[in-house]
């Protein structure tokens, strides 16, 4: 079941974090992904400050914690794959397989020695999964 009072403490912690504290719950190898913001160009800030405000948006007045989400996700149809970071310390694999959880016949893959943004951080590990779930669930392949 998803909690959606934990995860509105867990998002709104995450607004509250320093682009450096977020960064550091972020990855598994936090070394290797490390943010300074000190080091940021005039434009570097100019794009982080609105990514964070678009975040902001997108999350709503709920702070992503929609109280009507579950009942929202139970009506989910299509195939749907959650890939979740076995190290995500922004939102933890709890709560990923609640989420999974929440929607019928949703898959739900850990990805090992990985954070909150495995796109960035294990591309190699988060892309095969993708496709093979994607090729698993195609309905209109082309002919070759």
């Amino acid at each position: 079941m998803i909690n959606t009072k934990r995860y509105h403490r867990l998002r709104a912690r995450a607004f509250s974090l320093t682009p450096a504290e977020l960064s550091a719950l972020s990855f598994h190898d936090v070394e290797k992904f490390r943010i300074d913001p000190s080091t940021f160009s005039d434009e570097q800030r100019a794009v982080a400050a609105a990514n964070r405000a678009a975040l902001q948006v997108y999350s709503g007045p709920h702070t992503m914690a929609d109280p009507t989400l579950r009942e929202r996700l139970a009506k989910v149809t299509p195939p749907v794959l959650v890939a979740w970071g076995e190290s995500d310390q922004v939102v933890d694999t709890a709560y990923g397989r609640a989420y999974a959880a929440a929607i019928p016949g949703a898959r739900f893959e850990i990805l090992p020695r990985t954070g909150h943004m495995p796109q960035i951080e294990t591309p190699g590990q988060l892309v095969p999964v993708v496709w093979d779930f994607a090729e698993a669930h195609a309905t209109h392949r082309p002919t070759n």
